[in-house]
């Protein structure tokens, strides 16, 4: 993952404004319609997930980025969680020596502290194995531009490989971000410093709200990278980002970075699945990666089990999977994110927004 800085600056021409205008005039922005459920079905069985194996991990492509990422994502959320600094930082670099090269994070992930123990973790050479991904919660460009230099600083970097707009759960994140003095602004800026490679957003609630967020961009010449969201067995049956957004995604070969695979972890609690199922689910969806939480040596030794054993599920089998979480899933009670303010940071702290 080693990149120099004139590599670092070549990459806005394949990402953002430049390709999203020509994108845009070009209107292959069109979002399919949700009734239009056969042709986002055979879009998504054409866009089967291909993948290289080296070593102990499977490697996709991330959209029309074209970098290799590993199946699965570290998540940095978890990472912070972990007792002692010392345990996170060798967790990390295990995970790395192992293959993992997807590093999830976030400026507010327990106040920095992921993202400094993250930082600490990528020194001597760690850095350059990476794909470095971190999340921004601000909606203006003083808070963006703020919490920009304040990642890069704990992460111990000068450059974030994937910066993602964080929780976009409001229908007016959107004309938020891309307003006169907007984030957009601070990160446009940042990439074009070369601070930041490419673009992308995140979000859990509703994915409606994802729609609208790509239809502001499409309308402001904008072309995301990335888009982060739930993918799991659950939802597929409620709200489902699976049904609405995917198809989208992959209609426009913008990467697609699944998430809340065991759903943190309420799914599994349903005790209709197991933690090897609900990932090989999520990965046999057209996802770039897959980011799941890791705050133990078992749990990352899991996360690998899932990927030696992973083949692409039969219609059967996944119709199996479905059939058997159909009646757990109704009305979200194991979706959390979706249905309380739980897992929403932005609105526990609100002036993260700016």
């Amino acid at each position: 993952m080693d990149i120099s800085r004139r590599d670092l600056l070549k990459t806005t021409a394949t990402s953002g404004l430049i390709a999203a205008g020509i994108a845009a005039s070009e209107g292959i922005f069109q979002p399919l319609l949700a009734q239009d459920a056969a042709t986002a079905d055979e879009l998504l069985a054409l866009a089967a997930p291909t993948a290289t194996k080296k070593g102990e991990m499977l490697y996709r492509t991330l959209g029309r980025t074209g970098q290799q990422v590993s199946a699965i994502g570290l998540g940095g959320f978890h990472l912070g969680k972990i007792k002692e600094e010392q345990d996170s930082i060798k967790l990390i670099r295990t995970a790395i020596d192992r293959g993992i090269n997807f590093m999830d994070n976030s400026w507010d992930y327990h106040n920095g502290r992921s993202e400094r123990w993250m930082g600490k973790a990528l020194k001597n050479g760690y850095r350059q194995k990476v794909f470095l991904m971190t999340k921004l919660d601000g909606r203006t460009k003083a808070a963006a531009t703020m919490q920009i230099d304040e990642s890069l600083k704990a992460l111990q970097t000068d450059y974030i490989d994937l910066m993602q707009h964080h929780e976009i759960l409001r229908f007016e994140d959107p004309d938020r971000i891309f307003a006169t003095g907007g984030a957009m602004e601070a990160v446009i800026a940042a990439q074009k410093a070369g601070k930041v490679r490419y673009i992308g957003f995140t979000g859990h609630k509703n994915p409606l709200v994802h729609l609208q967020m790509l239809q502001v961009a499409a309308q402001n010449k904008f072309r995301f990278d990335t888009v982060q969201m739930p993918l799991n067995v659950m939802d597929a049956h409620f709200r489902s980002f699976e049904k609405q957004v995917l198809p989208v995604l992959v209609k426009n070969q913008i990467g697609t970075i699944g998430m809340k695979s065991m759903g943190d972890p309420y799914i599994l609690r349903s005790n209709t699945v197991t933690p090897i199922e609900c990932l090989h689910y999520s990965l046999n969806l057209p996802t770039s990666t897959v980011v799941t939480g890791i705050d133990s040596m078992q749990l990352l030794d899991q996360a690998f089990e899932a990927v030696r054993t992973f083949k692409p599920l039969t219609q059967a089998q996944v119709t199996a999977l479905l059939n058997r979480t159909r009646t757990a899933a109704i009305n979200g009670k194991y979706e959390l994110y979706k249905t309380t303010s739980q897992f929403d940071s932005t609105a526990q702290n609100p002036a993260y927004l700016g």
